[in-house]
Order: structure tokens, then C-alpha cells, then sequence
């Protein structure tokens, strides 16, 4: 097992010194490596089983960072920074010569963000660079919100992790792409839809094919081993009801529980806030209770709740093995 501890200078360090460290954020727990760094970011490609072309995210401690990164950069980056930094949304910009292409999967873009967190602030403080730092799981898999999942998913891969207890947020930041004509929304996340356009005074643009690729984008992704399937409204009970007679299954609800016999049923917070802070951690759970499947409620339909929708929605997706359409049922 990994140290685990929250020894800034150990992290800084092990860093320095090439390796590959655990990190704490807000949103979920990274799995960082000094950006400049070609073989240590290798090593985390290698970690989590990542294909080569997926960008990395570069953690800075400060919008001052940002000309170290990136080029051209528009006057919104600075806008949308001093409103939203230190917090949960990333921005892409046009990136500079130097910066490693396994940073950036190749493009000429580079995703730049800082963290709400106060020891992986003071770590970046006192590295005085930029932290590469995907999410500390297996790709593909869900993204780990305490110090103990890093354990559970990475045990003996990674050097170090600084344990800055769970995560605040709960689910992967928003991603913003500043390089073309107009802002367009890349994955939604705790910053919303209306705040970003509220700050930038336009629309920014959502859905539709982007020629940046960014992490998190794949159809089918944070998802349990265990098959997920979303359902709607009275669908959810009746199907749990259908399968709990021939399988055992978890129903997650965030509306209220229904008395299901032979099923295990959990409800999250019906804020979204505390959904999606608890989301991953219970998905976790449930993932390694020995369930057959793993049914979960449909979230309602509207912008506070759209990054979670996101996150369910991929995470049925990497299942169609079943039989069934990723997209909600009912």
C-alpha cells in the first residue's frame, strides 16, 4: 500500500522527483505528475491504461500560470478565471510549442485549471509548475472521491497519496473551450451553463461535434463493472421488481424508496449538490456489494442537474452488452 498522508513537502518531493502522486481537488481525486515531465506522464497513461490520444488536464496554482501554458489567450480566460478560480472549471486554449504533446493528446490545444483545494493549492504552490492529473482510477471506471478509492483501484501503482479527505464537489470539473469563435461547453460540471454565460455576457455553445478532443468525452465512461441501467418514473420499480426475481439487485433512487423485497435500495440526497457529492462513492459501494445489476433512477431534466445526467449517462452506456439502449428508459 501507497503512504498516505498529508505531507505537502513529501508530495512535492516525490513530484520532483518524477513520480507519480495521488492528489486531492474538489471535484475528485487526480492522479498527477509534473507536466513538463514526459516519462512520468507516461507513467500515468501507463497507470491508468489510457489510450495515448486523451488529453490531460494541467493543474496550475494561478491565472498568472496561465501564459506559461498557452498562447493567444482570449481576455474571457482572465474574465472567466478571477470569477471561477480557484474551482471546477477547465479551460482550453491555444496551446504553446513547448508543451509536451502527451499532455495534450497530440492537439494543439492545452486544458488548464486550479484547484479548489487547500493542499493541493499549497502543493502547487510550492512545486512552482503544472500538474498533469487525470482522475487516480482505471480508465474508464469511476472516479474516486476519497483517498481510500485510490487505494481500492491503484494499490501499488502510484507513490504517494496526499490525503486531503473526501471530495467537496464530487464529480469531474467543467471543461470550456475558449479556441474558437465562440465559447463552447466540452462536459458539463458544477460550474453550470448559466453561470459561465452569465459571466461572459453570450451564449456558450453545447452539443454537437467539437474538433477538441476532451477528457471524459467518450460515450461510455465512469462506470461501475457492474451493469447500470437508468430507468424513469414507475419503469425503475417495475423493472426492479421483474429482475430482483431472478437476480440480485441495488436500485438508486433519489426520490424516495420504495419497499422492494429482495432488492438492496439506496436513496441519495435529492439536492444536487449532495447527489453528486455522494454519487460515486455510493456507486463504489453497490459496485463492490456482488450485485447483478444495478438500476438507477433518472434524474429530472433540467440545467442543475445536468453534469450528473452526464456522468449516469455514460456510465449506462459502457454496458450495452444488455440488450438495452444506453439512454434513460421509461
Amino acid at each position: 500500500m501507497p503512504e498516505i498522508s498529508r505531507d505537502v513537502a513529501y508530495a512535492v518531493a516525490r513530484l520532483a522527483a518524477g513520480g507519480v502522486v495521488a492528489i486531492p481537488t474538489e471535484t475528485v481525486y487526480g492522479l498527477a505528475a509534473d507536466a513538463r515531465n514526459v516519462e512520468a506522464v507516461g507513467r500515468v497513461f501507463a497507470i491508468k491504461g489510457r489510450p495515448a490520444d486523451h488529453p490531460l488536464i494541467v493543474h496550475i496554482g494561478g491565472a498568472a500560470q496561465l501564459s506559461d501554458w498557452a498562447k493567444d489567450i482570449p481576455a474571457e480566460a482572465y474574465t472567466l478565471a478571477r470569477r471561477f478560480w480557484p474551482g471546477p472549471l477547465t479551460l482550453v486554449l491555444k496551446r504553446l510549442p513547448d508543451v509536451p504533446d502527451v499532455v495534450t493528446g497530440g492537439q494543439d490545444t492545452v486544458a488548464l485549471r486550479v484547484p479548489a483545494h487547500p493542499l493541493t493549492l499549497e502543493l502547487l504552490r510550492r512545486f512552482g509548475g503544472g500538474l498533469a492529473a487525470p482522475s487516480a482510477n482505471r480508465f474508464g471506471r469511476l472516479s474516486p472521491t476519497r483517498p481510500e478509492h485510490v487505494v481500492a483501484e491503484l494499490d501499488g501503482a502510484v507513490d504517494f497519496i496526499l490525503d486531503g479527505g473526501p471530495c467537496r464537489v464530487g464529480l469531474e470539473s467543467t471543461i470550456l473551450d475558449l479556441t474558437g469563435d465562440e465559447p463552447h461547453l466540452l462536459r458539463p460540471g458544477a460550474v453550470s451553463l448559466a453561470a459561465l454565460e452569465a459571466v461572459l455576457g453570450r451564449p456558450v455553445a453545447r452539443g454537437g461535434k467539437s474538433r477538441v478532443r476532451a477528457p471524459g468525452g467518450l460515450p461510455a465512461h465512469y462506470a461501475p463493472a457492474t451493469p447500470l441501467v437508468l430507468l424513469a418514473g414507475d419503469r425503475l420499480w417495475q423493472e426492479a421488481a421483474r429482475q430482483a426475481a431472478t437476480a440480485r439487485i441495488a436500485v438508486l433512487t433519489h426520490s424516495g424508496a420504495e419497499s422492494l423485497p429482495r432488492a438492496t435500495v439506496v436513496t441519495l440526497p435529492s439536492r444536487p449538490e449532495d447527489y453528486a457529492r455522494e454519487l460515486y462513492a455510493t456507486l463504489r459501494e453497490l459496485d463492490a456489494g456482488g450485485f447483478d445489476l444495478i438500476l438507477v433512477e433518472a434524474v429530472p431534466e433540467s440545467e442543475e442537474w445536468l453534469a450528473i445526467a452526464d456522468r449516469l449517462q455514460r456510465a449506462a452506456a459502457g454496458h450495452r452488452e444488455l440488450g438495452d439502449s444506453p439512454q434513460v428508459r421509461g
